[in-house]
């Protein structure tokens, strides 16, 4: 296993990955990062070099997309909340229990929360983009204003693109 770390916008961020690909992208201070003590510092690491690049055009309003290979570790349940959340469009929101109701479990709403609070991939795998019911922000492991702020980086991207200025809750 292998890790760099890499400064953005929303402060420095901790990669990590192995050789099926990149299984982690953490905030400082992210509550659930277990630290890099069992892993090796490799910053050239293909799924690690591809992941920096992917993520400073992001940030730079060049990509809506990533296509880094992915190792999600997890419950299967978690697998397929974070499988939900990759169909999520660019600059799209969705709720928490439309994402239950998308992996067949409409009453695990609380559940689905809970997987989405654990999502190891941060951005990559956009977990920004579920609101609360109300649409309202909630939740989100690297803190509310980096929610907000990658909420609103997206929307200036679809604006600057053409696209509709709001972003729309949509069914997962």
């Amino acid at each position: 296993m292998y890790y760099m770390e890499h400064d953005s916008p929303v402060g420095r961020l901790t990669l990590t990955a192995t050789d099926k690909g990149l299984s982690g992208l953490y905030f400082e201070e992210h509550k659930y990062f277990t630290g890099t003590q069992d892993r090796q510092r490799q910053p050239d690491q293909i799924h690690l070099r591809d992941a920096r690049q992917q993520l400073d055009e992001y940030f730079r309003q060049q990509r809506t997309r990533f296509d880094v290979p992915l190792d999600l570790q997890g419950t299967p349940f978690q697998r397929a909340v974070w499988q939900a959340l990759l169909t999520l469009p660019f600059g799209h929101t969705s709720t928490y229990s439309m994402i239950a109701q998308h992996v067949a479990r409409p009453n695990a709403v609380r559940a689905a929360g809970t997987a989405i609070g654990r999502n190891p991939l941060s951005i990559i795998v956009p977990c920004h983009r579920v609101l609360g019911m109300s649409g309202a922000l909630s939740g989100y492991a690297g803190g509310l204003e980096r929610k907000r702020f990658l909420l609103e980086l997206e929307k200036t991207m679809k604006k600057t693109g053409g696209a509709d200025e709001s972003l729309m809750i949509i069914a997962a």
